[in-house]
């Protein structure tokens, strides 16, 4: 698989009460300064990472949306010019749905974007301002009509599991939602994230969120109603027709190589994990000072590696081949997961295993991160 490029923008209009990604208000925002800073750091990134083509870009936030197109433009040209495009590649941008980012769009599209990623969130009014969104329902679909006619390939986020949301409520909006002609939905769970202004809300008692078997009645449904419809889960929360799947995330849970520029985007080359300064004002100055904005770098070690490989590739539906893993990070099969538990989990077909390769089954989705406790070897938990 080519290495695929992360570009984080850090800046937003304003702060979700739900969102804990690294994104930053600002009055103001100089794009010539940051135009420089992240080829900068882009050209350091090529230089430590060698001449492997990209297969795919993202350009993620914060809200990308609200970059200039020539600024877009200017960023693909250099990567282009530094690692190559493999044919095909995939450049996805998060949007956001306004009528002012809309009329970006074509430009968007004309600096080479050829995916875009739209958070929606919701179809209703009253659930978007309980969001704290700036749009509302009518603009959202106005704006998924423009992006449609401008790319290629669109997709759209909707969060589900809200407080009191019942499963009428749910099913009625999933299938407007899958009415829309799409090939791709992000389709996640609210989840109260520490620091958020809705982690402080539930512990002031403002709300209480959806109680966990209502929200696992719910993603069930989801299950059904995406599958029913030409569009089954790929991923915990990702439902894509064949052939529609977001080729950067698959790098991510398939565990291959990505780098990862601008303020704290993660990435990992070669075995190292690299991470760069959060905070706006520091990542620049670190460009500035020594030509990148890494924060850390560190080695894994092959255990925390195939540790890494097993908790991201179980997320998909495809599985994990055990005995590639194996060989990969040079180990035996049984220090990757416990056959005992594997053979339990299996008899309860939570999990399923075909030759080699083992996969999370339909009725263990909803359980994931306690399957992934169960399944994954000890030796790899302490390594």
């Amino acid at each position: 698989m080519a290495r695929a490029l992360y570009i984080h923008w850090p800046f937003c209009a304003k702060k979700c009460p739900y969102c804990d990604f690294n994104s930053h208000v600002r009055s103001s925002v100089d794009h010539g300064e940051w135009q420089a800073a992240l080829i900068a750091d882009m050209r350091a990134e090529a230089a430590a990472s060698g001449g492997e083509r990209l297969g795919s870009i993202f350009f993620g936030g914060g809200t990308p949306s609200l970059m200039p197109p020539a600024l877009v433009a200017s960023l693909l040209a250099e990567a282009e010019r530094l690692w190559g495009f493999a044919e095909g590649i995939e450049i996805t941008l998060e949007a956001n749905p306004s009528s002012v980012e809309a009329a970006n769009f074509a430009g968007l599209a004309g600096a080479g974007i050829n995916r875009v990623s739209l958070g929606l969130q919701s179809l209703e009014d009253e659930t978007l301002r309980w969001l704290g969104r700036l749009h509302g329902a009518d603009e959202a679909l106005a704006a998924l009509g423009v992006a449609q006619a401008h790319f290629a390939r669109v997709t759209f986020d909707l969060i589900y599991a809200l407080p009191g949301q019942t499963p009428r409520e749910w099913e009625e909006q999933l299938a407007r939602a899958l009415a829309l002609g799409t090939s791709h939905l992000s389709l996640y769970q609210l989840t109260i994230e520490p620091g958020t202004r809705f982690a402080t809300d539930v512990r002031r008692g403002v709300f209480e969120p959806l109680d966990d078997d209502e929200a696992a009645e719910l993603f069930d449904l989801t299950q059904a109603m995406t599958s029913a419809a030409g569009l089954p889960a790929y991923e915990t929360s990702n439902h894509a027709r064949p052939g529609e799947e977001s080729r950067h995330n698959l790098t991510y849970w398939r565990y291959a190589d990505y780098a990862g520029i601008g303020p704290g985007a993660h990435g990992r080359r070669g075995g190292f994990a690299t991470v760069r300064h959060r905070k706006p004002e520091n990542y620049l100055g670190a460009v500035a000072g020594r030509g990148h904005g890494i924060a850390e770098q560190r080695a894994l070690a092959p255990g925390e590696q195939a540790a890494e490989a097993l908790l991201m590739g179980l997320r998909l539906t495809e599985g994990v081949d055990l005995a590639a893993l194996a060989a990969r990070f040079g180990m035996a099969r049984g220090d990757l997961v416990d056959e005992r538990a594997l053979a339990r989990l299996a008899g309860l077909k939570l999990v399923w295993t075909e030759g080699a390769r083992i996969g999370v089954a339909p009725g263990g989705r909803g359980l994931l991160d306690a399957l992934l406790g169960e399944l994954v070897a000890d030796t790899l938990v302490t390594a």
